[in-house]
């Protein structure tokens, strides 16, 4: 696998679960860091973890991916102190689990602003860059949500259908210029995502078993970092599953509902 020593790599909602597991093995490699978030505590206490452990940079950095202004003036300070982005991992998002007809406007808002429009204006920001140098890594973390909808989960499912969307298209612009674009599609982590999308706990009780660990999900990324990986999709069974709901929707729909209607 191609050697991260000394790359400068950004990472969104690092804070806390997968987010923070890549930043641990990036570190490990010896990558520099910065790391992004709402809470900033979090990060501090990670980026001190960090710097004693290993002999690498870390900037840590408040950021609401929603505040499309914060991100321009935090990404353009990002820029002209380490000059460089060489990987930006795209992993803020969160997710509501409601029926269509109870989805509340303003959450139907701030998932897309966060997972899709946030997503989108980080790019961007580190995009010229990468062109000018024509080298680069942008990682998205979408969901097996944006591969297979699912009752309880249409506006989630919507912004993560636009989030893979947005990557696909975005791989073939920029293919030309030596930019890689990956989306990380995995399963139900063990996180605290589900603190908030799943606030009744049903999911959560349904599909323990079946959960992903996230330093397994962080090993995923980080191994495929700087490769010419198109799409990462854990576990196996629900690739099959959207590779089988590609082809054959209609009967997906009819007898396989059932299975994935755990929410």
């Amino acid at each position: 696998m191609p050697s991260l020593k000394g790359k400068n790599i950004i990472i969104t909602g690092a804070s806390g679960g997968i987010g923070a597991e890549i930043a641990k093995l990036c570190a490990a490699r010896g990558a520099n860091l910065i790391l992004l978030a709402r809470g900033i505590d979090k990060l501090e206490v990670l980026k001190k973890e960090l710097q004693s452990k290993y002999a690498i940079n870390v900037h840590a950095q408040k950021l609401d991916v929603s505040d499309t202004d914060s991100i321009k003036a935090v990404f353009s300070q990002v820029l002209s102190e380490i000059g460089q982005v060489d990987i930006l991992v795209n992993n803020a998002g969160f997710g509501v689990f409601d029926f269509a007809h109870e989805a509340k406007i303003d959450e139907i808002k701030s998932m897309f602003d966060v997972n899709v429009v946030g997503l989108m204006a980080c790019t961007a920001m580190v995009l010229p860059g990468m062109k000018m140098r024509r080298s680069g890594h942008i990682i998205n973390i979408a969901s097996q949500a944006g591969k297979i909808a699912t009752p309880k989960s249409s506006v989630y499912s919507a912004s993560k259908h636009a989030v893979l969307g947005y990557t696909n298209s975005l791989r073939m612009e920029v293919a030309d210029d030596h930019i890689y674009v990956t989306s990380v599609n995995p399963g139900p982590i063990a996180t605290n995502f589900f603190d908030v999308a799943d606030k009744q706990g049903t999911y959560v009780k349904n599909v323990k078993r079946f959960m992903l660990q996230p330093e397994y999900v962080a090993k995923q990324v980080v191994d495929r970092m700087l490769t010419r990986t198109r799409e990462i999709n854990l576990p196996r069974w629900m690739n099959a599953g959207s590779k089988f709901y590609a082809q054959f929707p209609r009967t997906f729909e009819l007898f396989g509902k059932r299975i994935f209607n755990q929410k």
